[in-house]
């Protein structure tokens, strides 16, 4: 059972799209491990453990999901200190533009700003958070990794307001 504010899902037991015919129980604990070419870097979800964790799937050509990007940094700038992390991922079809995006953001978001950004189609790359087909889609882990809230679709201002709410409860 999901509890829906907008497109603002709340997980109570959660019941996502998956991609394996089991479905997902209340207390699955999600997965994610990618290449970070800004860091050069694998990153895997299960290192962050003890975080809260807000992952944005988008594209590089989807307004809705800059806005909310941008939006994401200013929020990471604030609380990178405290047990939060910021993954993107990327869900171009072309590697060619998973790559001008990462110019773009290198010449035009200041470096503390940046935070590690995964193409899904990338070799590398496995998750286990399903088929994604509203662009941008975010989810929130809590510190556990068990989904906290889904939002499908932008961040609207009351939005704005209960992610700060849950993730403020969390970090503190």
């Amino acid at each position: 059972m999901q509890t829906a504010v907008g497109g603002l899902v709340m997980a109570a037991p959660m019941a996502m799209a998956q991609p394996s015919a089991s479905a997902p129980d209340a207390n699955q604990k999600f997965s994610l491990t990618g290449f970070d070419d800004t860091s050069s870097r694998i990153i895997r979800l299960e290192n962050f453990l003890g975080k809260v964790c807000l992952i944005s799937f988008f594209t590089s050509g989807c307004n809705l999901c800059n806005h909310d990007l941008k939006l994401m940094r200013e929020f990471y700038v604030s609380n990178r200190k405290k047990d939060f992390v910021l993954i993107g991922v990327n869900m171009d079809e072309s590697k060619a533009d998973f790559e001008d995006y990462k110019r773009l953001v290198a010449l035009s978001v200041p470096k503390e700003q940046n935070f590690p950004i995964l193409w899904r189609k990338g070799p590398e790359y496995v998750d286990n958070f399903g088929i994604i087909k509203t662009k941008p889609t975010h989810f929130v882990l809590d510190k556990t990794q068990k989904l906290m809230f889904r939002r499908e679709g932008t961040f609207g201002p009351d939005d704005w307001n209960l992610v700060w709410d849950k993730i403020g409860k969390e970090l503190n």
